[in-house]
Parts: structure tokens; sequence; C-alpha cells
């Protein structure tokens, strides 16, 4: 069994450990907990007869006054950008965030999921801001609540670091 670490960062409420719970439990909660630290859960999955492990780890948010702390992007094979479509503002510090995941974890591959896709009525972003995301990123459009790309979204991080040049045991 492979096992492969991926950090999961973003700004506070973007939906990080919605995804996580949507992709590793099938469950969604209204209720927002603020992570503190890191929280880590395990994803098996099979990728083409390759047999996978996820090691999902949750990053608590960033904020202007508090930094992802940089250890904890050590040896990670992939990072999960997560921004929420109903805050433009949240998509200001991918930027930031990827300098930060690489000068930790190197060159490795990411994607970006742009969150809270069921929340069209709010949503922040026009085509035109999506269209200029996806001209820098792998982008995936997710939606905790309903579940609308979470696996595709992982399914995508675990193949890219199956595929990646820096693939490390």
């Amino acid at each position: 069994m492979i096992q492969k670490k991926v950090c999961m960062v973003g700004v506070f409420g973007t939906g990080k450990t919605s995804l996580v719970q949507r992709y590793v439990h099938s469950m969604f909660s209204e209720r927002y907990l603020s992570t503190v630290g890191v929280k880590i859960e395990r994803k098996p999955l099979d990728l083409d007869g390759t047999a996978l492990t996820l090691v999902l780890w949750d990053l608590a948010g960033r904020d202007k006054h508090e930094d992802i702390t940089g250890s904890y992007l050590r040896g990670a094979h992939a990072v999960l950008y997560v921004a929420d479509g109903t805050r433009k503002e949240t998509c200001d510090q991918l930027p930031e965030l990827r300098a930060l995941a690489r000068e930790f974890a190197g060159d490795v591959p990411g994607v970006l999921a742009l969150n809270k896709s069921d929340l069209t009525g709010s949503w922040a972003l026009s085509r035109g801001d999506e269209k200029a995301l996806e001209a820098e990123w792998d982008l995936v459009r997710t939606s905790a609540r309903t579940g609308d790309g979470v696996e595709e979204t992982f399914r995508r991080l675990g193949r890219a670091t199956l595929a990646s040049k820096e693939a490390r045991p």
C-alpha cells in the first residue's frame, strides 16, 4: 500500500475541514469548528489498480495575523489549496500560500478547490475571475455540502502524487 501526504491549505472558513469530512466520512455539518493546528485523516482508494492511501493533513486556516506552520508542510506529496467562491478575497492569498507550500514541501502537485459551488446566489467570482484562476491552477469547483467535485478533486490529487517526478515513498 502506497501512502501519500496531502496538505490542505487556505484561509479561515473556506471549507477545508468540511471537504475532508465529506470525502472521508461522506458527511457534512453546518456547524463551524475552526481547526487548531492540524487534524489528520486517512482515506484508502484504488486508482487504476494501484492501492493508495491519502494521508490528509487538514491545516488550520490562515489569516493576516497567523501563518500556517511550515513544518506541517514538510514531506507533503501534494497540496490541496481551498478557496471560497462566495468570498473573492480568499483567492487573494493563493499566491502566498503556493509560495509557502513550495518553500517547505518543494514543487509538489497541487489542486485548487473552489469551494461552496452550491451557493450560486452568493457566488462572488465572475467567469473571467475563474478563467484567470484556471490559467494558473488545476481547478475544480467543489461543494462539501452536496459532494459535487469532492471525489474528483482527491482522485486528481492521488493521480498527481503517483505521477510526480518527485514521488517519494
